[in-house]
């Protein structure tokens, strides 16, 4: 595989900031072909070799149906899964589970650069070099031979290098725009940082008042298109549902947001709770001898109520 080995320069240059834009605009390129990994014959025997795993991965996309039919697209689901369940895992502090999550996130990685070598895009070795090509630019204060003197410095350097990385950007053909400094991240957290961002620049309702009255209204619009009894969903009008579902929750992320409360924390909390009372009516008839399965929604949703006064 291409500079898996050996993907950093022997030598940093000694001003960063002056190669920067260089850095940007090169980063990834190399001499050697793209490289796309042979697949593993026969049972393989696990190992902590880089090489295997993807000699592993490259088996699974020959002889795996379901990897087979995988693409990049189909993937962002579990990649955005996996990023939690590792998450978790931390905060919960069971090392063999962070092991196994960690392995879960890399496999995210492996997976997508199988693709994308397959499609002669580029492989492992384009992203090791491009990561370290990063960390290499955004980090003159350790590799420059002038020490920048204090946290002060290293900020103004920070700055000074993401406008030479946006300047490439826009030499790609990706502007600069007013909402780009929001993060990836969950739908909620996203949904809210971008209105903060619009608030910032004047797009907003005064109080917690408008944005509860978009949400109704988008709430009313959801209705009317609402299935009735027996009605088949075809997908023009699953799309419409979508995009009317969407912009309630959006609504109703702006009005969390109106009252300064954090619509992702709000949600988890909401999340927890039913994961515990549903865990309890589970509990309750496990003592009986029964499951979830074989019994009412009426009766579930009495040890519902009861779940409530044991909070």
């Amino acid at each position: 595989m291409s500079h898996l080995l050996s993907t950093a320069p022997n030598t940093v240059p000694n001003n960063t900031l002056n190669t920067a834009l260089n850095h940007a605009s090169s980063t990834g390129s190399k001499a050697i072909p793209i490289t796309v990994p042979k697949p593993v014959t026969g049972t393989p025997e696990p190992t902590s070799d880089m090489s295997d795993l993807l000699a592993l991965m490259a088996r699974l996309r020959v002889d795996c149906p379901w990897d087979v039919k995988q693409t990049n697209h189909s993937l962002i689901p579990y990649a955005i899964e996996e990023a939690y369940e590792l998450a978790e895992a931390i905060q919960e502090g069971d090392i063999e589970d962070i092991k196994g999550e960690l392995g879960d996130v890399l496999l995210q990685v492996i997976f997508h650069c199988q693709i994308y070598a397959e499609q002669q895009q580029f492989d492992l070795g384009d992203v090791i070099y491009t990561l370290q090509s990063k960390l290499i630019r955004r980090h003159p204060h350790v590799f420059e031979a002038d020490k920048l003197p204090d946290e002060a410095a290293v900020k103004k350097r920070w700055d000074e290098i993401k406008a030479l990385e946006n300047a490439e950007r826009e030499r790609r053909g990706k502007p600069k725009r007013s909402l780009d400094a929001v993060k990836a991240g969950s739908v909620l957290m996203q949904a809210q940082s971008l209105q903060q961002a619009a608030s910032k620049l004047g797009f907003d309702w005064e109080g917690v008042a408008g944005a509860i009255e978009k949400l109704e209204e988008e709430i009313a619009e959801l209705k009317q298109i609402l299935p009735q009894a027996g009605e088949q969903v075809d997908v023009t009008h699953k799309q419409e549902l979508e995009k009317e579902l969407g912009d309630c929750i959006f609504g109703l992320v702006n009005v969390a947001r109106k009252l300064n409360l954090d619509a992702e924390a709000a949600t988890l909390t909401c999340v927890h709770k039913f994961r515990s009372r549903f865990g309890f009516i589970e509990g309750e008839l496990a003592k009986q001898g029964r499951s979830a399965q074989d019994s009412s929604l009426e009766e579930m949703d009495a040890l519902w109520e009861l779940a409530k006064q044991h909070e």
